[in-house]
Order: C-alpha cells, then sequence, then structure tokens
C-alpha cells in the first residue's frame, strides 16, 4: 500500500493501474479524440494546470482502477479521513448476499400471505357479519 501525500498523486496510481492515461482519458470524454482525451486528463491531474476532474470523474477513475486490483483512491480516503482500511467486496460475493436476501424476503411474504389468507376465511368474515347484527 502506497501512502500518498495527495490526491493527484493517488489518482495517478489509479490511472496507471487501469490501463493508462490514453484508455481512461477515452472512457472519461469519448467524445475527444485519443490524444485530446489523454492530454486533457493529464492536464487535470497537474497541479500546476487549472483543469480539474468532477467528482463523478474521480469516482470513475477509482472505479476503473479498482476493477484492475488497486483500491489505493479507497485507501487514500480512509487514512486522511481517518477510518479503518477498507475490506473490498468482491461484486460476486455481493451478488450472492443480494440475492440470499431476496429469497428471504420472498419466504417473510410468503409466510405473512398464508397468515392473512388464514385470519381472512369466509367463516371468519361470517361471524363477524352475525355479531353485527
Amino acid at each position: 500500500m502506497d501512502a500518498f501525500d495527495t490526491l493527484n498523486e493517488c489518482l495517478i496510481a489509479c490511472v496507471k493501474a487501469a490501463g493508462g492515461s490514453k484508455s481512461v482519458g477515452a472512457r472519461l470524454w469519448p467524445e475527444k479524440t485519443l490524444e485530446a482525451a489523454q492530454r486533457h486528463l493529464l492536464h487535470c491531474m497537474n497541479d500546476s494546470k487549472p483543469e480539474r476532474l468532477t467528482p463523478e470523474q474521480v469516482l470513475l477513475v477509482a472505479r476503473l482502477a479498482r476493477e484492475h486490483g488497486c483500491h489505493a483512491y479507497m485507501e487514500f480516503c480512509a487514512r486522511h479521513l481517518s477510518y479503518a482500511a477498507p475490506q473490498p467486496v468482491r461484486p460476486v460475493d455481493e451478488v450472492d448476499e443480494l440475492r440470499r436476501q431476496v429469497l428471504e424476503m420472498g419466504r417473510t411474504m410468503q409466510a405473512a400471505l398464508a397468515r392473512l389468507q388464514s385470519l381472512d376465511t369466509p367463516a371468519d368474515r361470517t361471524q363477524t357479519l352475525r355479531s353485527a347484527a
């Protein structure tokens, strides 16, 4: 784990991990030529230039880096904001957990519907009508 002093240093490492400035620049600005997108990205990560990435673009860079096994952005944020070291969750694990939750909700709904049906029998309604009369 590298200890970066600045966010730009961290982002530079993320861009390198995600395939380099040409590849990432093209993902950030598909409407630009490859060279123009690369140049713009390099300017955004240069402290002496006025260009900057938007928060959404920073997240995209972090996500692209994460897809390549680089967690530098999350580690940088955790360290600079005094959080515990982040623990990456594999997307497969998350999908499995969500499936488990959906199945459990389905079982809960089936049980609630069965209970509702047992409480809402015609005999109960007839008894209620007689009691009211």
